[in-house]
């Protein structure tokens, strides 16, 4: 079996740890890109040929009918990123190639950044460091324990189930809104469904877990902002563009909310931004995913996924043709 992997030295390197390309070598032949930089056509059309799998990630060219025709026997595409809507084309389809992401392995270090947001902010440890740094010690009276609160989750994806997989092991009520997903499945989850007007007047922390998609544009506008409760936390690891940032900047400023935002829209915010300097913002530059050594994850998801193929085992993350409208 013939393995291409066309995403640049530089990032199949932060990627691929040497054991992880020795796996893949026990799998297959492996033909690694040894250029830096994204990969052209023409040049994703070379790495590509004969092959049967293809890895590819962030940066990597559309999967064109000009690029597969020199991988007739392409079987099989394993996107070492998230979103796999830059490389996927309808020419792939037509030819019945399946394709894979790492969305899982991205979705726990989303999940476990959501998480320390949750703990931090409840325990009102940014205000209180502040505090200690200047020469204070804070009394702690606005410090809550992740104990007997409500927790609203906004998307059940992989990042939004892993955060309430990580919230079942405090004492705390779990509610879910997700369209696509029934009463039953969200009990079987640990959560209780409500509508999404519903959990923002309930919730003491609303975590939002939702792909950039048109019907999630703006989806916290300040109608809905208003209705969260005083001291409620918003944490935002998903997407910039579902929160109205002007509404939130109005309601943040009457110092009722307080928000750990890991993403912004756009990415960076202008310097003079006023969430760069309100105080009860913690802003952090999208890190929530996998970044560093957790990149990791995502060539072991990689192994594992070609490994299970390989064994005629279901695919974790496969993608079809119907659920691409509802990806980010």
């Amino acid at each position: 079996m013939k393995i291409a992997m066309l995403q640049g030295r530089d990032k199949w390197k932060r990627v691929f740890g040497p054991e992880h390309l020795a796996q893949l070598r026990e799998l297959g032949e492996l033909t690694l890109n040894e250029e830096d930089g994204n990969p052209s056509e023409e040049h994703a059309r070379a790495l590509i040929a004969g092959a049967d799998v293809a890895i590819t990630s962030w940066g990597c060219c559309p999967l064109t009918e000009r690029v597969l025709e020199n991988a007739p026997d392409l079987k099989l595409v394993l996107h070492a990123a998230g979103t796999v809507k830059p490389i996927v084309t309808e020419a792939m389809w037509q030819r019945g190639i399946r394709v894979a992401n790492a969305t899982d392995a991205l979705g726990r270090g989303v999940a476990e950044t959501a998480l320390g947001f949750t703990i931090v902010s409840l325990k009102d440890m940014w205000r209180l460091s502040g505090e200690t740094a200047a020469g204070g010690w804070g009394d702690g009276s606005r410090v809550r324990e992740v104990f007997n609160l409500t927790v609203g989750v906004v998307g059940a994806g992989r990042a939004g189930s892993h955060y309430i997989k990580l919230l079942r092991q405090f004492d705390v009520r779990i509610v879910l809104y997700d369209p696509f997903v029934g009463e039953e499945r969200a009990r079987e989850m640990g959560a209780q469904k409500l509508e999404l007007e519903e959990l923002l007047r309930e919730s003491d922390v609303v975590s939002i877990h939702l792909p950039s998609l048109p019907e999630t544009y703006r989806m916290f506008n300040a109608e809905r902002l208003a209705m969260m409760k005083d001291d409620c936390v918003l944490i935002n690891t998903a997407r910039g563009s579902v929160i109205d940032e002007q509404a939130l900047v109005a309601e943040l400023s009457k110092g009722r909310l307080f928000a750990c935002l890991d993403v912004t829209d756009p990415e960076p915010p202008q310097e003079d931004h006023p969430l760069r300097r309100l105080p009860n913002v913690i802003l952090t530059p999208h890190i929530a995913g996998a970044v560093n050594n957790g990149l990791g994850r995502i060539a072991k998801s990689v192994v594992s996924e070609l490994r299970a193929y390989l064994g005629g085992r279901p695919l974790g993350g496969e993608v079809r043709e119907e659920q691409m409208h509802l990806l980010a």
